[in-house]
């Protein structure tokens, strides 16, 4: 069973007032609210199946904290928190998803994201979690974090033609530079392998190179 949906028995928490679920797994869904209902103390709990809706009643009817996945029907997770958070700077907003690629991190954060967490997290820890954030913390996947830091990492070693390219293309770029092939990056990043050969050929042709090694010795991997 997934670990967002394993049993687990953990004491209450402090009462949060409200809290909203966005996800349009129904299974998910249904899980997440009673797993929040049977260990938080929540006045308000509400749950939505896809962004529109959610940006409609929280537009009208903000809560505390918001929970959202990203790759909903229609509008995606990252583009509703951007959106709510425009209208009601004070909400909380989590993203909980099976997505750790760098662009959706970045692109969460930037919308206004204050946690970042995948739905490997244990049940426990994403209660504290979600408890953490109504006091005022960040809490992020380790997983997450190393990404991140990588992400800066990669940065200070690269140079300024590696900072023309797009966030995807120095995605791809840095999975180039450690061997992944193609096919292994698309899986790695959920798309399709001609999508990655696009974002390739991109790449050559905004650094003015031919092949793999080219791209790599003008932006500093080699």
């Amino acid at each position: 069973m997934h670990p967002v949906l394993s049993h687990t028995i953990f004491v209450k928490v402090k009462k949060i007032e409200s809290i909203a679920v966005i996800e349009d797994d129904d299974k998910v869904r249904q899980y997440l609210v009673e797993e929040i209902r049977q260990h938080m103390a929540v006045a308000d709990l509400r749950s939505f199946k896809d962004a529109e809706t959610a940006l409609e009643q929280l537009t009208a009817k903000p809560v505390q904290i918001g929970l959202f996945d990203i790759n909903l029907p229609g509008m995606s997770g990252i583009d509703c928190i951007q959106k709510l958070k425009i209208v009601h700077p004070k909400m909380q907003m989590m993203v909980l998803t099976v997505y750790d690629n760098v662009d959706n991190i970045f692109d969460a954060l930037k919308a206004g994201a204050t946690s970042y967490l995948l739905k490997s997290t244990p049940p426990q820890k994403l209660m504290e979690a979600i408890e953490e954030v109504s006091q005022g913390g960040s809490p992020i996947s380790s997983q997450i974090a190393r990404k991140v830091i990588e992400a800066f990492a990669i940065k200070e070693k690269t140079n300024k033609y590696f900072q023309e390219l797009s966030r995807r293309e120095q995605e791809i770029l840095e999975l180039l530079s450690k061997g992944f092939r193609y096919k292994e990056i698309a899986d790695k990043l959920f798309l399709s392998i001609d999508t990655v050969r696009t974002h390739a050929r991109n790449i050559y042709e905004k650094l003015h190179v031919n092949c793999r090694v080219e791209a790599l010795k003008k932006t500093g991997f080699m």
